[in-house]
């Protein structure tokens, strides 16, 4: 059984409030599941049953270990409670009748029973004084629940329970392992066949095996670590392109660039808020003296962010009206402390090479500013066949500043607005999300959907106005009074990891010319030594004009030539013979597609060379 250590974080009256239709669904169908588990063992004691982002869960202690084998009678007792059509009944409830229910072991059961309902007690502490507490009601079911919910239990669709897993109670290791039952739910059939139709073509195309088959990346956990790939030659080659784009575009913007070492001094990070709002996710610190006669050792961070050094890199010269914006771009390596269980190939690392780049403008600028960044989201899109995205714009909630969030309330305010009208006056699809903001100022999370369907969190576009302050970044503007710039953290191709992990399974591993790590491979029919070097000069053409090619030159027959390249997702094979070379032509083979005919060579190559520069689809 898999261990799964998170926890869905505990939703606020408006987060629910704010529910889908599916999410309601979902949520309906969790307790669903929990009557029909109740049914067939009695003894079960549920914890939490939220919807999550592909369908629900419920955690429950049972001394039955569920397996898979298991699913067909629980869903078949499913069936029998949707037929039932009962209706889901809220009530509301004081504190002491909701613990006297939890006690008599009511709570997420179908009747008293002679034991608490322990974790329903663990979780009705949770519940702040002056929240209404809510009980919601299915047949017999009786949950400690603040919904919502769909209005009958017919109302539910097509729905399949999918895993099991274990997880530890509220998401704490030291408290009990529990049982968690992993199921989804959609509105009908057709909708519930389509996801899964998906989801196993995900699976075909997971980045972590198709990185395997291509040679582009390893992680060695016992020679450097857990959540530290290594690029090899061919990944290596992906990311000198997307390197190589970026640089083009930022430029083009008027970035210019910076570089910055991988560490700093504690100072750095707790001016910077990092320490102790982000502490968690850092590396612990390196100590050491600077000196043999230092009294006590320095403390040194790997840097979980580029932000802080690229601060004092602003602090380094006086700066008027007349330098801003100024644009710092970086390709720079972070570090940050995953844990092991929440590792997954390129997705979840714990070195990341990050897209980054800071703006600093006034406030004056910033619309102009924030907007160009968005219109660099869409170019990048628009390359990478990225047809379906969302702007998750992201809140504070103010019953956490100072807490979660800098306090200061008017800046949030003033920002947040900012932030918003720049997205609609764009027209700009986006959602407003609230509490989950970064802990200095709002942010977008740029939501994509690969060919298939299948949704990544892309990158993160933040505004900032409270850490330039800490460092004390000032300008000098046209009456020479000192003021504080705002810092736009932009991201657009977020990490190499996460942003290749994505591509990876976007294009299914068959990448486009321009990206793909072997460009082009020179297939002979034949061994003539005349043909041999027209093979060879056409490659040393190639490379001389910068494009991965090389040649299988071998005295195997032509048919497995052509499955080798295609087994390698090589993107282009020019086949030649004698005739091709007595002609001065090239055979032409696309992987995936075939036979594209036979061309002049000197045009196959001009069309090769036009397909990189212009980054072309296909």
């Amino acid at each position: 059984m898999q261990s799964e250590n998170n926890q869905a974080e505990r939703k606020t009256l408006d987060d629910r409030n704010r529910m889908t239709e599916l999410e309601r669904l979902r949520h309906s169908c969790a307790h669903v599941m929990a009557t029909a588990i109740l049914r067939l063992w009695p003894d079960a004691q549920f914890a939490s049953g939220p919807p999550v982002e592909n369908g629900f869960y419920y955690d429950v202690e049972l001394s039955h270990r569920i397996s898979p084998e298991d699913f067909p009678k629980i869903e078949e007792e499913m069936k029998k409670e949707i037929k039932a059509n009962h209706p889901f009944e809220k009530r509301v409830v004081d504190r002491s009748q909701a613990l006297q229910d939890a006690n008599s072991g009511r709570l997420g059961a179908l009747s008293e029973r002679p034991v608490p309902s322990r974790y329903k007690l663990g979780n009705l502490a949770d519940i702040p004084e002056g929240e209404p507490i809510s009980y919601y009601q299915n047949g017999d079911f009786i949950d400690l629940c603040a919904g919502p919910h769909v209005m009958r239990t017919g109302n539910i669709g097509a729905f399949k329970l999918t895993s099991v897993a274990s997880a530890y109670y509220k998401g704490d290791e030291k408290n009990p392992q529990l049982q968690r039952i992993y199921g989804t739910a959609f509105k009908n059939k057709t909708e519930l066949d389509a996801y899964f139709k998906m989801i196993e073509e995900a699976k075909r195309r997971d980045h972590r095996k198709i990185g395997a088959e291509m040679g582009l990346y390893v992680i060695d956990p016992e020679y450097v670590g857990p959540g530290l790939p290594l690029w090899l030659p061919k990944g290596g080659a992906i990311v000198e392109e997307l390197e190589k784009l970026a640089k083009e575009t930022e430029f083009a913007a008027g970035y210019v660039r910076v570089k910055s070492p991988h560490l700093a001094r504690e100072k750095m990070y707790l001016t910077s808020g990092h320490i102790p709002l982000y502490q968690e996710s850092m590396f612990p610190a390196l100590e050491l003296k600077e000196s043999q006669d230092a009294q006590s050792a320095e403390r040194y961070y790997l840097r979980a962010m580029n932000c802080p050094h690229h601060h004092r890199i602003f602090a380094a010269e006086p700066r008027s009206y007349r330098d801003l914006p100024l644009r710092l771009a970086e390709y720079g390596t972070c570090y940050r402390y995953e844990q092991s269980g929440e590792l997954f190939g390129l997705m979840r690392v714990r070195c990341l090479n990050m897209n980054d780049a800071h703006i600093y403008c006034t406030a004056e600028q910033f619309a102009q500013e924030f907007n160009a960044v968005n219109d660099m989201y869409l170019k990048y899109f628009k390359i990478f066949g990225i047809e379906k995205y969302v702007m998750r714009f992201s809140t504070h909630d103010p019953a956490k500043l100072g807490q979660k969030f800098v306090n200061e309330p008017e800046l949030w305010l003033k920002t947040e607005d900012m932030v918003r009208d720049v997205l609609k006056n764009s027209n700009i699809n986006y959602i407003e999300v609230p509490n989950e903001a970064a802990f200095y100022g709002p942010k977008i999370d740029v939501q994509v959907w690969s060919v298939i369907g299948r949704e990544f969190t892309l990158a993160t576009n933040q505004v900032d106005f409270a850490v330039p302050a800490k460092f004390g970044l000032v300008y000098r503007d046209r009456d020479n009074v000192e003021k504080t710039p705002l810092c736009i953290h932009r991201a657009p191709l977020g990490t190499h990891e996460r942003f290749i992990g994505f591509l990876i399974e976007h294009y299914a591993g068959n990448f486009p010319l321009w990206l793909a790590p072997e460009q082009v491979r020179v297939l002979t029919i034949g061994e003539d030594a005349a043909l041999m070097k027209y093979a060879e000069d056409l490659v040393r053409e190639l490379r001389g004009h910068m494009v991965r090619a090389q040649g299988d030159y071998d005295s195997d027959k032509i048919n497995g030539k052509v499955q080798r390249a295609e087994q390698a997702k090589v993107h282009t094979m020019l086949v030649v013979g004698p005739r091709d070379m007595q002609a001065n032509a090239v055979s032409i083979r696309v992987h995936g597609k075939g036979s594209q005919g036979t061309r002049p060579r000197d045009e196959a190559v001009a069309d090769i060379l036009a397909a990189v520069k212009e980054r072309r689809h296909s």
